[in-house]
């Protein structure tokens, strides 16, 4: 099992940047990719960026590409989500995930292994 805890939400204004941590624990050994996603109210879970632990290949959505930067530092095994220039429509539970094997697919479903969730709000 793998336990992911997340950090670093809040309330920020348009325009600034925000950086979400996620720091795993367990069988860390195991995990090949990490990634967050994030859902608004009423909303599905939506994928926002990955990374592959071996690679450090990184891959985003259009909505969130050049804006997000996902990286990593395998020695405190956390993965960070760095933000800038938040947008109103940026605001959700963001969601640190993990999975133990390869997989194309970036859909929730797709990842085995989930944190509680941290808020982001961005006011306009």
């Amino acid at each position: 099992q793998v336990q992911l805890v997340e950090s670093g939400g809040g309330l920020v204004q348009a325009g600034d940047s925000l950086r979400l941590s996620c720091a795993a624990s367990g069988r860390t050994g195991s995990i090949t990719t990490m990634g967050w996603f994030r859902q608004a109210p009423g909303k599905e879970r939506d994928f926002v960026a990955a990374i592959r632990w071996s690679s450090s290949s990184t891959y985003y959505p259009t909505s969130v590409k050049g804006r997000f930067t996902i990286s990593r530092d395998n020695a405190k095994n956390t993965v960070y989500l760095q933000m800038n220039s938040l947008k109103p429509e940026d605001t959700a539970v963001y969601y640190c995930a993990a999975r133990p094997y390869e997989s194309s697919k970036y859909s929730p479903a797709s990842f085995g292994f989930w944190g509680q969730g941290t808020q982001v709000t961005v006011s306009s």
